[in-house]
């Protein structure tokens, strides 16, 4: 079926896309051809400037079915009813590759969701793993400096990686998950996915309940060896976005079971372990995961620039019933991913379909800028204002949290049985001696190859301290590989 002749940007039919317009057959090329300067202006300007972290990635629709009543620890209304669907966009991405770096990296995964609520877009912005790397933003940027290029070799440094992680001991945790089995997952199907956080429910009697977010993947969990992704990434980088659309297109819709632990806040001061502290979890046992609805993916975006690349999640985008907590690598973020898309998309970038709420309708004072769209027509810009425009509702969307004592640069409170090691050492014990094998081979093999053996034994240390055959494994490993 014919969509009618090519145009110009302008809608003017184009006569030849074939040859330019030039003085004679043989001369020079005209200022004049408008097609020809056109498309060259536009296609130097196709590009944004890519993500700093979760640069490469792949996303789709789908729905959220509740499946458990939870109104009475929150009044968020998509949670409102068991039955009720909500329409969802999920991202998946690696966290230090650039944008054309390949799927099957030994890298954490972002698990970035929206949910387009009546409310508004809800973003629960995760990973794969329920914990990170550190528990304060401040050290974000210095961490992801260790991960990207070294601004004298342009390459990632062994020496950076470790220095920091060694200096760093509340990483050990998230390292002993990353350098595990789970380190390099087959598929973004076949890994569980985590809100990583404690956010905050709020139910409609005012009660607050701090939970975290866990999905359970429905396919089975399914990794790569680190021979297997080092083969896979030369074969195939796109591997992962490849067998995402795919399945989707084949009607094999991927599918998690979505879960939540659920703290009364009365009891967070008291906790064994920080409860706001990333670097940690809950321990099942203590609050026990709970199912309230399923997460299905089934349509894939038409275009990936307009709907992967451009589209924008922020942990700051809440609901009323849903607000964060006091962890401090949160609490970062609030700002920083809002930030990070109006430099990167632009101060409108939420205009864009992918990102404007589906469910309602955005109503703001906010006008201009670039690539503003006239949304508002002639209606007034400020409140309040006597011409029918949108007022404040006066009550917020969660509930206010205590706070006491000076102001000043605090550590993140240490709880009774708080430390940068012990639940990295819980996990490794967890694991089958088939696990702990693997799991010291891709440890060594990283640690060896630093240049000083005052970082390697520091890194070493670290995990001795989260249990002793866990380091005196590793130390012999690295003196076998650095002989």
């Amino acid at each position: 079926m014919t969509q009618g002749p090519l145009t110009t940007e302008a809608g003017a039919p184009v006569a030849d896309n074939q040859n330019s317009e030039t003085a004679g057959t043989g001369g020079p090329v005209l200022v004049q051809d408008q097609l020809l300067m056109e498309k060259l202006a536009h296609f130097n300007r196709e590009r944004i400037p890519e993500r700093v972290v979760h640069a490469r990635g792949a996303g789709a629709y789908g729905t959220f079915t509740l499946t458990r009543d939870v109104s009475r620890w929150t009044r968020a209304k998509f949670l409102s009813e068991v039955g009720k669907q909500t329409e969802t966009f999920l991202r998946f991405s690696t966290v230090a590759g650039n944008l054309g770096s390949a799927d099957a990296a030994r890298d954490p995964r972002g698990f970035a969701l929206k949910f387009y609520t009546e409310d508004g877009n809800y973003d629960l912005v995760g990973n794969n793993t329920p914990v990170f790397f550190i528990r304060d933003a401040i050290k974000f940027p210095d961490f992801i400096h260790t991960q990207k290029r070294d601004p004298y070799t342009g390459s990632q440094e062994a020496d950076n990686v470790w220095d920091f992680w060694g200096l760093s001991p509340e990483s050990t945790h998230q390292v002993t998950w990353l350098f595990g089995d789970r380190g390099i997952p087959a598929s973004y199907r076949h890994m569980d996915g985590f809100g990583s956080h404690t956010y905050q429910w709020q139910n409609e009697a005012g009660e607050v309940f701090w939970i975290k977010y866990h999905f359970k993947t429905d396919q089975g969990i399914k990794n790569l060896t680190t021979e297997e992704a080092v083969r896979l990434s030369g074969v195939d980088p796109d591997s992962h976005q490849r067998d995402l659309r795919e399945s989707i297109e084949r009607g094999d819709f991927p599918s998690w079971t979505v879960q939540v632990q659920i703290m009364p806040a009365a009891e967070a001061a008291t906790y064994r372990f920080n409860p706001f502290d990333l670097t940690k979890v809950w321990p099942h046992a203590d609050y026990p995961p709970v199912e309230i609805g399923k997460l299905e993916l089934n349509r894939n975006p038409e275009n990936i620039f307009a709907e992967v690349e451009q589209s924008i999640f922020s942990p700051a985008h809440f609901v009323p019933g849903i607000g964060p907590s006091p962890d401090k690598m949160l609490q970062g973020r609030l700002f920083a991913y809002g930030d990070a898309h109006r430099y990167r998309v632009g101060i409108n970038a939420d205009h864009l379909p992918v990102n404007r709420p589906h469910a309602t309708e955005a109503r703001t004072n906010s006008r201009d800028g670039y690539l503003y769209d006239g949304r508002h027509k002639g209606a007034k810009n400020y409140e309040p204002n006597s011409f029918g425009g949108p007022a404040e509702t006066g009550r917020p969307l969660s509930g206010a949290v205590p706070v006491a004592g000076v102001t000043g640069n605090h550590e993140t409170p240490r709880h009774a049985e708080d430390d940068d090691f012990v639940q990295a050492g819980n996990l490794y014990r967890l694991m089958t001696e088939a696990e702990k094998v693997r799991l010291v081979d891709n440890l060594s093999g990283f640690i060896a190859k630093v240049s000083r053996d005052d970082i390697a034994e520091r890194a070493i240390g670290n995990f001795r301290r989260a249990d002793e055959d866990f380091g005196k494994r590793l130390e012999a490993a690295v003196q076998a590989l650095r002989a």
